[in-house]
């Protein structure tokens, strides 16, 4: 068994890690960090996911780092770009060698006493279990189960004589020239699929059961394209990051004030899309726009493959599977070569980690989140969890920022521990994502943590009041409660002159001797 101590520790080398990570590297480089992952590479769900057309589905000037401008005529960014971006920004910030692979985190206990954490992981391809303690723990993991996606067992389905593919595990060796083709599933994913797979299948079907927006986005900017020929590429950069939060943030306040002309607006859109014979029935959602996440299809490509004929969509409920594809609960069957269950993900909070203080397990669908980056009653605990209804980074980027305000304040103070106490009693009877019903949400709401109807407990989902929130108003705010450091010097917190740091008796590599 190994140990090793850190003054921080972030689980998860994707986007909201690495960005994380970032932050703290270059505000406080003094610092000692490890970033450990539990894949054998960097990139997270952008190094997981490997089904044909994969993309971001929010435009990249708002989706990448503010700090690292996304310099591209490309609005939307393929998967293995936004894999290599990821790479690129830890090697420009010297962050390869701070991430450790193929550990499985498995839980975290929290010492009052020792005022640190530990955290116990396994590594996975030996086998081996390795313990690490901390001062501060940041958790980048996500918000759903790597290991499997959600899977609904269908009747019959071990009949199928062909493959019957999940897209978080897409065989690389896949061929499917030629084939039949069936998409279950209607959301972003199956959209992202159809009209990849078009050109190449024999068919493509997308079996749904109920309609999801979609929304064309043009593939290319071409207004920051022309506005490159007489403006520097930096400012042309965020005037474009500008504009698209502002118009992502309208069309989301549009849909929550006006429902109802915003579901016109987008049926006549996708109506037009699609052409004057489609039937609206398959394109017509019972719910309304920005309950779930809006599709979106670069260039109108789902579009252009339903009209083109590549691609078809059938909207119905499935009875059972035969050998040669699926029956409907119609009556009708589909005929299929392959079938891939887009069926969506199976929601997991902070990677699956098990959380004690003291010994003792916390409950966190019991807990508040305090500002959307901490838990009720956790110390030295963050959690970096981006947007539903914008741009995931947006919130990871003020995030970090965020603590970054939070280490220089407890340096400032001599404070040790930061832990969020509700001692005015707050309403706690909302779920964190009430409101937001995509499946896997839906599916999860008793894994969830709640949520309280106003102030640091409220999950706003609005960028301008969590800047505020998070860069303008005081760290001290009343509900944030401190304590300082023991006596032992083991675990002193030491202010610099315009830094901080926790230093306790370790070697130049982050090793306790």
């Amino acid at each position: 068994m190994t140990s090793a101590h850190y003054d921080i520790i972030l689980i998860g080398a994707g986007l909201s890690g690495i960005g994380t990570a970032c932050h703290i590297t270059a505000t406080h480089p003094e610092k000692s960090i490890a970033i450990l992952e539990r894949r054998e590479r960097m990139g997270g769900t952008w190094d997981l996911f490997r089904y044909p057309g994969i993309r971001s589905d929010s435009d990249m000037a708002s989706f990448g780092y503010t700090f690292k401008p996304w310099y591209s005529d490309k609005v939307l960014a393929r998967g293995e770009d936004i894999r290599h971006y990821v790479a690129d920004t830890a090697r420009q910030f010297g962050l390869q060698d701070k991430v450790q692979y193929g550990l499985n985190i498995l839980r975290a206990n929290w010492s009052g006493e020792r005022q640190r954490w530990s955290l116990t992981a396994v590594h996975e391809s030996s086998g081996e279990e390795r313990t690490f303690t901390c001062n501060f723990l940041v958790n980048c993991a996500g918000y759903y189960n790597f290991d499997q996606g959600y899977h609904p067992r269908f009747d019959g389905e071990e009949a199928f004589a062909g493959p019957v593919i999940h897209p978080q595990h897409w065989p690389e060796d896949l061929d499917y020239t030629g084939k039949k083709v069936v998409v279950i599933g209607s959301g972003a994913t199956a959209v992202t699929i159809v009209p990849a797979m078009a050109d190449r299948a024999a068919s493509v079907t997308m079996l749904q059961r109920s309609p999801s927006y979609i929304m064309a986005l043009p593939d290319l900017d071409r207004l920051s394209m022309a506005l490159g020929r007489v403006l520097p590429r930096r400012w042309v950069f965020r005037l474009a990051r500008q504009r698209n939060i502002l118009f992502q943030r309208a069309l989301y306040l549009a849909c929550m004030r006006w429902p109802n002309a915003m579901r016109r607006f987008m049926l006549d859109h996708m109506r037009k899309r699609l052409g004057p014979d489609v039937d609206m029935r398959h394109f017509t959602p019972a719910y309304s726009p920005w309950e779930q996440r809006l599709c979106a299809a670069p260039d109108g490509d789902f579009f252009e493959a339903v009209r083109s004929g590549k691609a078809d969509v059938v909207t119905d409920h499935i009875d059972h599977f035969t050998e040669q594809g699926i029956v409907l609960k119609s009556g009708k069957e589909l005929q299929a070569d392959i079938i891939i269950a887009a069926t969506g993900l199976d929601l997991q909070l902070m990677g699956g980690l098990e959380i004690r203080l003291d010994g003792e397990p916390v409950d966190l669908t019991r807990k508040m989140t305090y500002k959307g980056m901490m838990m009720q009653d956790v110390p030295n605990y963050a959690w970096i969890f981006g947007y539903t209804n914008a741009p995931w980074t947006l919130k990871c980027d003020i995030g970090g920022q965020y603590l970054c305000r939070l280490f220089r304040h407890m340096a400032q103070h001599n404070l040790a521990v930061a832990r969020p106490v509700d001692i005015r009693g707050t309403d706690a009877s909302d779920g964190m994502l009430d409101g937001f019903t995509p499946g896997y949400i839906s599916r999860a709401r008793d894994r969830m943590p709640r949520q309280g109807k106003t102030g640091p407990w409220r999950v706003t989902m609005h960028y301008g009041k969590d800047r505020r929130m998070l860069l303008k108003e005081p760290v001290d705010d009343g509900v944030l409660s401190f304590e300082t450091p023991p006596g032992n010097a083991r675990h002193a917190l030491v202010s610099e002159a315009g830094s901080y740091g926790w230093h306790s008796a370790e070697d130049s590599t982050g090793h306790v001797p």
